[in-house]
C-alpha cells in the first residue's frame, strides 16, 4: 500500500510529464512559425506561407493541450500539496500571477488573429501577432522557471513564523540557478520542436508528399537543429557547474560517487546500490567526471557519504544518462543531415526514416532532465526551506489513487489523439495541391514557384 506522500508526488510527476510534453514544443514551434512569416514576407515566397499554415495548425493544438494540462498543474497546489502554498505561498502565488499577466494573456489575445486573422488584418498585424504570440511562450517559461529554479536555489526572502516572505524580488527571480536553467529549458524546447518540424516533413515526404514546403522546413529545422545541439551541450555544462556549487549532492547522485575523492572517473554505466553504497559493474573513464565538473583532472567532488539528506541515486544516474544519450544521438542525427543539406545532395530514405523516429526524441530528453532536475531535490519541495513530507495532504490515499487513476487514463487518452491527429494532418497534407493558394503581401503578386527554392 502506497501512502498519501508516494501517491501525491506520482500523481504530481504523471501531471508534469503530461503537461511539458506540450509547451517543450510550443515554445519553438512559435518562433519556427514567426521564421516562417518573417520569410514569406521578406521573400514573397508562397511556400513559406504553405509551411507557416501546416504548422500553425500544429501550434493551436499543440498549444489547447498545454493550457487544459497547465490548469490541472495549478490545482494540485491546493488538492496534494497545501503545506506548499501555505508556506512559501507569498512567493509562489505571485510570480504564478506573473506568468498569467504577462505571459498567458498576452497569447491568449493574438492567438486568435494568428490563427483566424490571416485574410482578415493587414499583413504586418498578423506578423506582430505571430510575434506577440513567439514572445509570450517564451515570457510564460520564464516566469515558470524562475519560480521553479527558485525552489532549488531560494535566495530573496525571509521567514516569519514558518512562512516565507519576499524581500528582494529581484534575488527572487533571478536566483542563483535561474539563468542557467532558463537557457537550458528554453534550447531545449527549441530542439524538441526543431526535430518535430523535421520528423514529421520526412514523415510526409516518405508517404509521397513531392511539395516544396515540407522539403523547405526539413532543411530549416535540420539546419536548426545542427548549430543548436552543440550550444545545448555548452549551456548544459554551465548548469551542470553551477549545480555543482548549490547542490553538490545532487551531482554526486547523478555520477554516483558514494566517497569524496580526487580524479573521479565518468561513469557510462554502472549500477548504483545505495544499502550497500557502493557501485556494480561499472565501465569507467578515467579522471572525466573530475575534467567536465572541476576542469580538472584531479579536481575533487564530494560523495554522497558526506551528505546527511541526499536525493535517490539510481533515478538520477539513469535519468542523466538517458538525457546525455538522447542529446547525443540528436546532435548526430542533426550533423548527418546538414552534411548532405551544405553538400546539397539529396536526404536518402534510410536518413528520412530516421528522422521520422527522432520526431519525438526532444520528449525523451526532456522529460528525463526533468526527473533529474526534480528527483535531485529531494527530500526538499523548496530547498532548505520546506520538505516534500511536510506539505503533502491529509486526505485518504484511497482518494488520491482514484484521482491518479483517472487523470493516467485521460492523459493516455489525450496523448494517443494528439499523436494520431497530427500524423493524420501530416498524411492529409499529401493530397493538397502543389500549387495552392497562398497568402501575400497585399498588392503583390503571387510568384511562381521553381525548383530552385531550396537552393
Amino acid at each position: 500500500m502506497l501512502d498519501a506522500l508516494e501517491l501525491s508526488r506520482i500523481q504530481f510527476a504523471a501531471n508534469i510529464s503530461f503537461h511539458i510534453l506540450f509547451p517543450s514544443i510550443s515554445i519553438g514551434l512559435a518562433w519556427f512559425l514567426f521564421y516562417f512569416k518573417l520569410r514569406s514576407n521578406l521573400s514573397n515566397n508562397p511556400v513559406w506561407m504553405r509551411a507557416y499554415r501546416f504548422w500553425v495548425k500544429i501550434f493551436a493544438l499543440t498549444f489547447a493541450l498545454g493550457v487544459v494540462s497547465g490548469i490541472t498543474m495549478s490545482f494540485q497546489f491546493g488538492t496534494n500539496w497545501p503545506g506548499f502554498m501555505a508556506t512559501v505561498g507569498n512567493i509562489a502565488g505571485p510570480l504564478l500571477g506573473y506568468e498569467v499577466l504577462t505571459a498567458f494573456f498576452l497569447e491568449a489575445t493574438f492567438l486568435g488573429v494568428m490563427l483566424f486573422g490571416m485574410q482578415r488584418v493587414p499583413n504586418w498585424l498578423h506578423t506582430t501577432a505571430t510575434l506577440m504570440v513567439a514572445g509570450g511562450t517564451s515570457l510564460s517559461a520564464f516566469w515558470i522557471i524562475a519560480l521553479n529554479s527558485w525552489m532549488h536555489t531560494p535566495a530573496g526572502f525571509e521567514m516569519i513564523d514558518g512562512v516565507a516572505h519576499p524581500v528582494d524580488w529581484l534575488a527572487i527571480i533571478f536566483n542563483p540557478s535561474m539563468p542557467y536553467r532558463l537557457a537550458h529549458m528554453v534550447m531545449a524546447s527549441f530542439l524538441t520542436s526543431a526535430f518535430l518540424v523535421a520528423g514529421v516533413s520526412a514523415y510526409r515526404l516518405l508517404k509521397g508528399d513531392h511539395k516544396q514546403a515540407p522539403r523547405l522546413a526539413l532543411k530549416t529545422a535540420i539546419l536548426f537543429a545542427a548549430l543548436l545541439a552543440p550550444l545545448q551541450m555548452f549551456l548544459g555544462d554551465l548548469h551542470g557547474l553551477n549545480t555543482l556549487h548549490h547542490q553538490p549532492q545532487k551531482i554526486a547522485a547523478m555520477e554516483a560517487v558514494w566517497e569524496s575523492e580526487n580524479g573521479v572517473p565518468l561513469l557510462l554505466f554502472a549500477w548504483p546500490d545505495e544499502q550497500q553504497k557502493t557501485n556494480h559493474a561499472q565501465i569507467a573513464i578515467p579522471n572525466l567526471a573530475s575534467v567536465i565538473l572541476t576542469h580538472s583532472t584531479n579536481g575533487e567532488l564530494k560523495g554522497l557519504n558526506d551528505f546527511a539528506e541526499r536525493p535517490p541515486v539510481a533515478p538520477l544516474f539513469f535519468g542523466f544518462r538517458i538525457m546525455v544519450g538522447v542529446g547525443v544521438a540528436m546532435l548526430t542525427v542533426a550533423w548527418w543531415g546538414a552534411a548532405y543539406l551544405i553538400r546539397k545532395r539529396t536526404l536518402p530514405k534510410l536518413y528520412l526514416r530516421t528522422l521520422t523516429l527522432f520526431a519525438f526524441s526532444g520528449w525523451l530528453a526532456t522529460l528525463a532532465g526533468w526527473y533529474v532536475t526534480e528527483i535531485g531535490r529531494q527530500p526538499y519541495l523548496v530547498s532548505g526551506v520546506l520538505t516534500t513530507r511536510d506539505a503533502v495532504t491529509t486526505i485518504a490515499p484511497a482518494n488520491i489513487g482514484l484521482s491518479l487513476a483517472m487523470y493516467l487514463t485521460v492523459y493516455a487518452v489525450l496523448l494517443v489523439a494528439y499523436l494520431h491527429t497530427l500524423f493524420l494532418m501530416a498524411r492529409r497534407s499529401v493530397a493538397v495541391e502543389e500549387f495552392e493558394t497562398d497568402t501575400v503581401p497585399p498588392g503583390q503578386p503571387t510568384p511562381f514557384v521553381t525548383n530552385e527554392v531550396l537552393s
